[in-house]
């Protein structure tokens, strides 16, 4: 027999499988010896009381032998010489299109401006110690996308939009934990994301796909309104009547592309704010409600949103036990993100804190027409890069300083790597955004007792939250509405918000090819 139970028990008894089976039989009121197995299929953590519990869902086997179930994987079929589908950017969304492509007898080529997982490092490297960008190759572009290096969480809203849990499971094929199926905000981590990344690409190139490094798209052909293939920056034309565009939500190239060619975007509200890091040890405190964190409890995140002047402030990619860094993808630049690795180890904790933007904010940027939210964008990430003396190094103030416009005498070192320099943040962001963000502070701080300190670090700008720009599409065939064959996908044409949900519209686009 096999019992389904929901419990709720302490963290330490919820990482312990005795202890685990004695609660159980307990519960149940049954013998220790009759079962079997505890196979656990949902975790998640409640600290909403004094104490912090773990919810379980989980199955009980009573009697019974515990039998592993098969591993529901796609099976995927050699593609050499079966029809091409030109796919645009190496990130989730261009991944696992490629990965659905195989699935359904088609032969992906992927096209990516910046170079594999192994020897981007050597990149964000040179970034961080000598602050010098390389346009293809950085914390968003290359193999892997944006999510490489910037944590693996996979946690999603978008459930209606596709099966994330076979979104999981390729990733489990690929190297990641089987954990990541049961926790209630699954989270893979900067150092193991990489390796499954290129276990990705291994299984495309073995099935007969093809995946290009170092080709930065300059040019989509086009006649008769119908796609005919891409043009590379070294010239070399790639033909095929299906191109899917999943280039991410920083190739501003690429909009600027699409626009000259009159070929219809939309600009797209988004947010903006600051990145703000604090110690762990005192979101753990503020989280558990406790002095030290139970060793058994993981790093604690926080989410919160807040509503100022009809606006919404919220927290972005929270990172536990994690670091701040450079984002940006072109020199003059500054640009913040945050990862953590897979134990979430470092002594420092890191959330953006945004503003929620509208169309209408974009007025001053009328002449740019649909890329008037890119400019926006822009112009905050070069005046930081300004403000910090033309350099890498972040602007940065302690955030009650923050909140009451005094610039900070002194800004302690924190986690991002290239260094700060004491700045007035106010002064590189529209003023609407610093006075949303001061008040959204000081009720974040009203909510969580003790986040509101001097101790924790306000750093500029958190500006590339999602696309600035929308590419349209047909809601039944995926297709631009303007240009046959064109398939718009993931979070750079506005479809998608992290590595579930590209993945998913990466899937979705692959289909209709």
């Amino acid at each position: 027999m096999i019992n389904t139970l929901q419990i709720q028990v302490i963290p330490e008894v919820a990482s312990n499988p005795d202890l685990l089976k004695e609660f159980i039989a307990k519960k149940m009121a049954i013998p220790h010896q009759d079962i079997k197995h505890i196979d656990i299929c949902k975790r998640s953590i409640d600290a909403r009381q004094k104490t912090t519990k773990i919810n379980l869902k989980i199955s009980v086997y009573i009697k019974q032998k515990f039998v592993p179930k098969d591993e529901d994987f796609p099976e995927y079929q050699n593609v050499v010489g079966k029809d091409e589908v030109i796919i645009v950017g190496a990130g989730p969304a261009g991944l696992f299109a490629g990965l659905k492509l195989i699935e359904n007898g088609k032969k992906p080529v992927i096209i990516e401006r910046g170079k594999d997982v192994r020897s981007r490092r050597k990149d964000l490297a040179n970034l961080i110690k000598n602050h010098v960008v390389d346009e293809d190759s950085n914390y968003c572009f290359g193999e892997g996308g944006a999510g490489t290096f910037s944590d693996g969480k996979l946690y999603t809203r978008s459930k209606k939009r596709g099966d994330v849990n076979k979104v999981l499971d390729v990733l489990v094929r690929h190297g990641a934990s089987s954990e990541i199926r049961v926790d209630a905000h699954p989270h893979i981590g900067t150092n193991k994301l990489p390796k499954i990344i290129q276990s990705i690409r291994d299984t495309i190139i073995q099935y007969g796909g093809e995946i290009l490094f170092n080709c930065r798209l300059t040019d989509i052909s086009i006649k008769n309104n119908t796609v005919r293939g891409v043009v590379l920056q070294n010239g070399i034309k790639v033909e095929s009547n299906k191109v899917i565009l999943a280039t991410g939500h920083s190739a501003r190239d690429i909009f600027e592309l699409l626009h000259r060619k009159k070929i219809v975007i939309e600009a797209k509200p988004f947010a903006v704010g600051v990145r703000v890091e604090h110690s762990q040890e005192l979101i753990d405190q503020i989280q558990y409600k406790c002095k030290t964190r139970d060793e058994f409890l993981p790093p604690a995140p926080y989410s919160i949103v807040k509503q100022v002047g009809g606006r919404g402030v919220y927290s972005f990619c929270m990172c536990p036990g994690g670091i701040i860094a450079p984002c940006a993808t072109s020199p003059g630049e500054v640009v913040t993100n945050g990862w953590s690795p897979s134990k979430r180890d470092y002594p420092t904790s890191n959330s953006g804190i945004v503003v929620e933007l509208k169309i209408e904010d974009f007025a001053k940027y009328e002449k740019y027409g649909p890329l008037a939210g890119v400019q926006f964008q822009k112009e905050i990430e070069q005046a930081s890069w300004k403000l910090a003396g033309g350099t890498q190094k972040v602007p940065a103030q302690r955030l009650v300083d923050f909140t009451n416009n005094i610039l900070s005498d002194n800004v302690p070192k924190t986690s991002y790597l290239p260094g700060n320099t004491s700045a007035q943040i106010s002064s590189v962001l529209p003023k609407f955004i610093s006075k949303n963000l001061q008040v959204g502070l000081r009720q974040i701080g009203e909510h969580m007792k003790g986040y509101f300190t001097n101790e924790a670090v306000v750093h500029a700008p958190e500006s590339r939250t999602s696309s600035p720009v929308r590419i349209p599409r047909d809601r039944d065939t995926l297709e631009h509405p303007q240009i046959k064959g064109l398939y718009p996908c993931g979070e750079g044409a506005g479809y998608a918000g992290g590595i579930i949900s590209a993945a998913i519209d990466g899937e979705k686009c692959a289909k209709m090819c």
